[in-house]
């Protein structure tokens, strides 16, 4: 039986042969899998998709540990009502994979500030919300800007805690929380430490990406003087130290999965993706405080 709380795992795309995808990584030593899809599941068969990637898993103590799907459920277009579409979808089938969190951005009136999309956000996932606890399913919300701010943004109000705060009130359901990564605090100058131990148990599932801050663009030409000064980065390349973050994820009581977020690094990329979220699987295991060992009797 596994016995550590906390997994380390990946996130994988979600098509029909996520399982062909997931089945060629598998002995890189990978604990869980996070399946995510962009906008829509579209036409995917997701009962089949769950029998293909139960197959594979068969035998290999690995679960999966999120579904998820990343467009703007908020907004009143087709493309947000497929987006909605596909949480109910991912809500309904969860169970299948045998997994209890779906996740994704929590949506945006486009270009109004934050507290203007609350009460859609509260019409939205309200129901959501109730329709996820009935299946014991919890619903976490990415904590990423896509570019955004508290006035002005496109795809997510789940930034910063001012907003969590709204969202948490609006919607008071014990199944709603965060999809979190310290990244997204990074790059917006923010220390990413008290507001985990302020949220720990808020937190349903991790993105394990991190980002690195080059202060001397900043002293140079600012943070708007149109030169890069943040960049993701896998766990291991970034400057989080990330035993500091799993010690408080186990003080908070936190179960759960961290899954890499690859596809980013500025430099393990291409032909070196792989590689680099290997290395970054290996670090997070160290951070974790390595192999588990049971206690004498």
């Amino acid at each position: 039986m596994y016995q550590e709380a906390i997994r380390i795992g990946t996130l994988v795309p979600g098509r029909q042969d996520t399982a062909a995808y997931i089945k060629q990584i598998l002995d890189h030593g990978f604990e869980s899998f996070s399946i995510t899809f962009w906008k829509t599941v579209g036409d995917t068969d997701l009962a089949r998709l769950a029998n293909d990637v139960n197959d594979t898993l068969a035998g290999y103590d690995i679960r999966i540990s999120s579904l998820g799907v990343f467009g703007n459920p908020l907004e009143l277009h087709n493309e947000a009502e497929e987006t909605r579409a596909s949480w109910r979808k991912l809500i309904d089938a969860a169970p299948l994979f045998d997994c209890d969190i779906v996740a994704g951005f929590a949506g945006r009136l486009i270009d109004k500030p934050i507290p203007e999309s609350v009460p859609r956000f509260k019409e939205v996932f309200g129901s959501l919300a109730q329709r996820a606890a009935d299946k014991g399913v919890r619903l976490a919300f990415e904590n990423c800007e896509m570019g955004g701010s508290w006035e002005r943004g496109d795809w997510n109000i789940a930034q910063i805690p001012a907003a969590w705060e709204l969202m948490f009130d609006a919607v008071p359901a014990d199944n709603i929380g965060l999809e979190w990564e310290p990244a997204h605090q990074l790059e917006k100058l923010i220390d990413p430490m008290p507001q985990l131990r302020k949220w720990v148990k808020k937190i349903f599932h991790l993105h394990g990406k991190d980002a690195t801050i080059h202060w001397d663009v900043i002293r140079e030409h600012g943070v708007k003087g149109g030169k890069q000064y943040a960049y993701h980065r896998t766990p291991g390349f970034g400057d989080s130290n990330w035993t500091d973050i799993i010690s408080e994820l186990r003080q908070g009581g936190f179960t759960g999965s961290i899954d890499i977020e690859g596809w980013h690094d500025p430099v393990y990329r291409g032909d070196l993706e792989m590689m680099g979220q290997v290395h970054g699987l290996n670090y997070l295991k160290q951070c974790r405080g390595g192999a588990y060992a049971p206690n004498p009797v």
